[in-house]
């Protein structure tokens, strides 16, 4: 059976090396590709160009991060891509981290699931084209767009708490790195506490891993300090390895069990079967997969990779 949950998410050095990637993905047959907004590329506007040069591919943000931007002015963007590719776009907004706030922005990074919390009631009631009068603690909104749009709003998550609330508030959940058999164990369970207290079912969970194709073991480590060095260094992923079994994380390095653990990787053949015990064990709904530049010729093994999410 042909895989339409599995989609694809890549970062060049500039927004048009990234659309030119997005139309390529689609000319390959991936069915969704996936793009977070950090230091490079504005993960909104090159969404917003490849609606208008695509015809199939759907899109998603994983994720726009919300502290710096207001709800309002998400919700006219994934209004506006909409309008543009109707059905195709998914916005995932999340709280991101506080390295990544505070030193670089300069915003505080406080009680970020409240944060969450009012982001996505705002944006959600907004995109329903909903009159908006919202009084909390972050966000005084009186607002409405003048229309609406069908964008499923999910968020990102990480520990217990976030999942949570994704359960509780949203469309869904996106996962970055989580073990397969943390989602399971850890994630869902959450996730379904979450979508009790709103007496509904378990929303959709998206899950994520990296991808390399390759067999050489040089080359993946090289593939993983390149891509990933920072992630054991932070706190909150380092807590959510050893929840999945992983303690070693508190060293702060990735190991091999780590990797195995994140990264789907070695020949064609033996990806394709660890793709389908992760989706097996973890019981996403979903799952992105990042595909992890590898060799000397780094774009054509990101091409590689996106062959190979199409083949599925």
């Amino acid at each position: 059976m042909a895989k339409s949950n599995v989609g694809a998410a890549f970062s060049g050095q500039t927004s048009a090396e990234i659309l030119k990637a997005i139309i390529h993905a689609e000319s390959e047959g991936v069915p969704a590709v996936w793009l977070t907004t950090g230091a490079g590329a504005d993960a909104m506007i090159v969404f917003a160009s490849a609606a208008a040069v695509t015809q199939r591919v759907r899109m998603g943000t994983a994720i726009v991060p919300t502290f710096p931007r207001h709800p309002v002015v998400v919700a006219q963007q994934a209004a506006d891509i909409a309008q543009i590719a109707p059905g195709r776009f998914t916005l995932g907004v999340g709280p991101s981290h506080a390295p990544a706030m505070e030193p670089r922005l300069g915003i505080p990074y406080v009680r970020p699931l409240e944060h969450v919390r009012e982001f996505v009631t705002i944006t959600k009631g907004l995109l329903r084209g909903e009159q908006v009068d919202f009084e909390g603690s972050r966000y005084k909104v009186h607002a409405k767009l003048p229309y609406g749009a069908d964008v499923p709003v999910i968020t990102s998550a990480l520990r217990a708490a976030s999942f949570e609330l994704a359960g509780e508030i949203a469309d869904g959940a996106v996962t970055w790195l989580c073990p397969a058999q943390y989602i399971r164990n850890v994630a869902l369970a959450a996730m379904d506490r979450g979508a009790a207290k709103a007496g509904r079912k378990r929303p959709r969970l998206v899950a994520h891993a990296f991808l390399a194709l390759t067999t050489e073991a040089a080359a993946l480590e090289r593939g993983v300090q390149d891509s990933l060095s920072h992630y054991p260094k932070l706190h909150n992923y380092q807590e959510m390895f050893v929840a999945a079994g992983l303690p070693e994380a508190r060293e702060a390095k990735w190991t091999a069990r780590m990797v195995d653990a994140a990264v789907i990787h070695g020949d064609d053949a033996s990806c394709r079967k660890k793709l389908d015990e992760f989706l097996a064990v973890s019981g996403a709904d979903e799952i992105i997969l990042s595909v992890m530049p590898i060799g000397a010729n780094r774009l054509e093994s990101v091409h590689r990779g996106l062959r190979w999410i199409g083949a599925l």
